[in-house]
Formats: C-alpha cells, sequence, structure tokens
C-alpha cells in the first residue's frame, strides 16, 4: 500500500512535497523577502530567495558608490520585492525598487499614524504642484502647501532636504499627499507662543509699522505683530492714523495689554508722553 501512495500521490502528499522542496517557507508573491547575492552576471545580480531557484535585479538597483562603481557583491544579503513566482524551471521575479518603496511606505504609514513631519526633497514639478522624494516613496506637494505666502521662485527649495507634515496617504492608489506649509506654520506658531510668553505689560518696545487701516496700526515686534490703535497714538485727535505713522517706520511703544489666548497685544504710543491732564489744574488754576 505504501508502495502504491508513493508511486500515485494524491493532491495533498504532492503539497506536502511542494512544502517540503520549499523547505517550509512561507512565501507569498508581493510582499518583501529576503535574498542572498548568489552571482553577478554583467549588468544583472542573480540573487536566490529560498524558492529552489532565482531571480535577477540589475545591479544598478542597488546604488553606487561614490566612482559610480555597483556596491553590491556576491554573499551580500539582500531585501526584494517577490513580484510573482514562476514554475520549478524559471526565476522568480523581484525587484529592489519595488521593495525599497515598499519599506518607504511602511516606515511613512508609522511617521504618519505619530503625526511626525518627514523629511524628502522636492525633485520636479507637476501640473498643480511638485513632486517630494520620500526616501524611496513619491508624495504630491500641492502648490498651495509650498509655503505660507505664495512664492514665485521654488528653485532654491529644489532638491535640498527639508521637513514635510503628511496630510494623506493612499496605500492602495499609492498616493502620498504632502505640506511644507503646515511645518512652517506649526513653527510660526510655537515662535509666537514663546515672544508672547517675553512680553511684559507696562514695557517699552522698539518695532516696525507693518500695515495701517482706517481704525491703527499693526507694528510689527520682532516676529509678533500687536495693534495700535488710532486712539492710543497722540493724546491730540488723530483723524486717521497716517497723519502720524507711515509703513516701515520705527515706533516706540509700550506695550498696554497682553491677550495670552489669542496671542495678540495692544500697544501705545501716547503713554511714552505726559498726559496733558496731569498739568491742567496748575496750568489752568480755578478763577484765572
Amino acid at each position: 500500500m505504501a508502495d502504491d501512495l508513493s508511486l500515485n500521490p494524491s493532491r495533498d502528499d504532492f503539497a506536502a512535497l511542494l512544502d517540503e522542496s520549499l523547505g517550509g517557507r512561507d512565501f507569498m508573491e508581493g510582499q518583501v523577502v529576503h535574498g542572498k547575492v548568489v552571482a553577478i552576471e554583467k549588468d544583472f545580480a542573480i540573487i536566490d530567495v529560498g524558492l529552489k531557484t532565482e531571480g535577477r535585479v540589475q545591479i544598478k538597483e542597488f546604488g553606487v558608490d561614490d566612482a559610480g562603481k555597483p556596491t553590491l557583491k556576491v554573499g551580500d544579503a539582500v531585501e526584494v520585492f517577490l513580484e510573482r513566482v514562476e514554475n520549478a524551471m524559471g526565476e522568480a521575479v523581484i525587484s529592489r525598487d519595488k521593495a525599497r518603496r515598499e519599506e518607504a511606505w511602511t516606515r511613512l504609514e508609522g511617521v504618519y499614524e505619530r503625526n511626525e513631519p518627514v523629511v524628502g526633497s522636492i525633485v520636479g514639478r507637476v501640473k498643480g504642484g511638485f513632486t517630494v522624494d520620500l526616501g524611496g516613496a513619491s508624495a504630491f506637494l500641492p502648490g498651495s502647501q509650498v509655503d505660507i505666502r505664495p512664492v514665485r521662485d521654488v528653485g532654491p527649495l529644489m532638491g535640498r532636504e527639508q521637513p514635510f507634515a503628511i496630510l494623506k496617504m493612499d496605500r492602495p492608489r499609492g498616493n502620498i499627499v504632502v505640506s511644507r506649509r503646515a511645518i512652517l506654520e506649526e513653527a510660526r506658531a510655537e515662535q509666537r507662543t514663546e515672544l508672547v510668553s517675553q512680553l511684559q505689560e507696562g514695557e517699552v518696545r522698539e518695532g516696525v509699522v507693518k500695515n495701517i487701516t482706517d481704525y491703527g496700526a499693526f507694528v510689527d515686534l520682532g516676529g509678533i505683530d500687536g495693534l495700535l490703535h488710532v486712539t492710543d497714538m497722540s493724546w491730540k485727535r488723530v483723524n486717521h492714523p497716517s497723519q502720524v505713522l507711515a509703513v516701515g517706520d520705527t515706533v516706540k511703544v509700550q506695550i498696554v495689554k497682553i491677550n495670552p489666548d489669542t496671542q495678540r497685544s495692544s500697544l501705545g504710543m501716547k503713554h511714552l508722553q505726559s498726559d496733558p491732564w496731569d498739568v491742567v489744574e496748575s496750568k489752568y488754576p480755578v478763577g484765572a
């Protein structure tokens, strides 16, 4: 009976034999597997991934040294992406580039879940924005997310490693959307909080007039703006702030009030001058 089974194995027996032939290892198409370089032939590396067969990968996928020579050598342990397992007489279809992308996606998903920034570089221009390399994975940077204010020349930002915030990830579709603006806004908010904590009501500071409106002027105190209301510019009547100030003027102001919740401050110029009502009794005595 045993001889009959060995001569005519059942489907289960064949599956067991195949599993034994593959070393009992569970290989699946569409995942990253470990392999070993067993030979290098011209522009290709022959890699054994433990399937009783080998796959070929172009050497250039593994990078080169400063001299432009391949860094890969026989015996190196590598990770490759298993696209397809051929029959016993064929080769395994593998890719190093896809393995690198899978590794990058796994790493970025962790970064996205932890709401952390990721380092990347702007490498190209596409419709509506730019392409960002995130160390193996490609992301889309919308034009509106490049900076807090519109940027006319993105040239100085190209190819430079810098932090980005991941806004959206869709692995099945291979889509990643990032923002540089979110990083800048967060940094500015932290800077504003630190500056506000350094301000004290009653202290005198020097600032630059940044903008003028009908009701007052906004003064830059070195990274944070304060409102100088028209009624706090002078003890005399001021019909319009432009009568007293111009954009770009350097002025001394007193911090009248600070609102830590809104991070806004009220400023005054007339507070640095003597109040004319303080001397009105001596200047204009009763009965004079």
